[in-house]
């Protein structure tokens, strides 16, 4: 009895994990996407080489208009997490600073694991507000340098 139940507890286990490891067949992992009302163009710059886990880490984000033209400017808020673990990010990334107009830097971001997450941003400027999703897949542990 006890040899079953370690058995099973062992079987969910492991599919537990590989569902962590998976996402939707269909997920958008572009890295440039339209806001939902389709009031900015996002592009996400992720660090050059990829992102250690358990490594803080800082992002560029680069924003335009619908027709190209960058928008200075801007407050942009950060959230995210994992969708199918149901919680946020491990730190509260933050805009800290534009570097040119349009060219914001995105600091304190942080993958406690490998996976499917989202980042969030919300973004306002006094001509308007929008949101956007982005997707990623972290998938292996990378040691930091």
């Amino acid at each position: 009895m006890y040899r079953s139940i370690v058995w099973n507890l062992g079987l969910a286990t492991l599919a537990c994990m590989a569902g962590c490891s998976t996402a939707p067949a269909d997920l958008d992992l572009s890295l440039t996407r339209t806001s939902v009302d389709k009031k900015f163009v996002v592009a996400l710059q992720p660090p050059a080489t990829p992102a250690a886990i358990n490594q803080i880490h800082a992002w560029k984000i680069k924003l335009a208009s619908p027709a190209g033209q960058p928008v200075a400017h801007a407050h942009i808020a950060v959230d995210g997490g994992m969708p199918q673990h149901g919680h946020g990010l491990p730190t509260q990334p933050q805009v800290t600073q534009e570097l040119e107009d349009g060219v914001y830097l995105l600091e304190g971001m942080k993958f406690s694991m490998t996976g499917w997450w989202e980042i969030k941003l919300a973004i306002q400027t006094p001509q308007a507000s929008d949101t956007v999703t982005f997707n990623t897949m972290v998938t292996t542990p990378v040691a930091a340098r």
